[in-house]
């Protein structure tokens, strides 16, 4: 009973008055600052949604996933719409695993005119398929399978095909890779 008569008096005691500070904005030479102004204030980011993240590494580096297909192989697609057809790797995108086929799984894409006067246009581009999706496949044996890695007498780690044991991984092939990259940014160029 004491303790509340003791609250009582100290709240009488505390009387609001148009001169309190109540209300009213504090002059910098009374309050310090709350925080710190930088002198690089960075840039606000805008957060993307759970399925548009890439999974990174704790130091933001992209999880770049081992491919068991490199650009220049021919594979055979062995599951969805364009199952049991065989094409050539145009292009790899490691950190979700996926590979371009040339001529393989064609989406429509819809341009918008960029200029005024220009029409739109209808695009068939080549869309990505997983990399699980396909395997390697021997264009000699018609056959498909599975990759294996081996090193040779001279110290060389290549890939080969499991059921044929014909090696994929030769300088020839990469010669002929790097010409064909060679003349399709010469024809970009021109």
């Amino acid at each position: 009973m004491a303790t509340m008569a003791a609250l009582q008096s100290s709240f009488n005691s505390l009387s609001l008055s148009s001169s309190s500070f109540l209300g009213q904005r504090f002059s910098p030479s009374i309050c310090p600052p709350l925080f710190k102004p930088t002198k690089n204030a960075s840039p606000v980011v805008m957060k993307l949604k759970r399925w548009e993240r890439i999974k990174c590494k704790p130091n933001s580096l992209p999880i770049l996933h081992k491919m068991h297909v490199k650009v220049g192989d021919t594979v055979k697609i062995i599951s969805g719409h364009e199952k049991g057809k065989i094409g050539e790797v145009t292009k790899i995108f490691r950190h979700d695993s996926s590979v371009v086929i040339k001529d393989m799984n064609l989406k429509t894409k819809h341009m918008k005119s960029r200029e005024e006067g220009e029409p739109g246009q209808i695009l068939k581009i080549e869309a990505p398929i997983h990399s699980s999706n396909v395997m390697l496949y021997s264009k000699e044996q018609n056959v498909a399978s599975r990759v294996g890695h081996k090193t040779l007498e001279d110290g060389k780690r290549v890939r080969y095909l499991v059921k044929t044991g014909e090696i994929i991984d030769s300088t020839e092939k990469w010669k002929r890779v790097s010409k064909d990259k060679e003349k399709t940014e010469v024809a970009a160029a021109s």
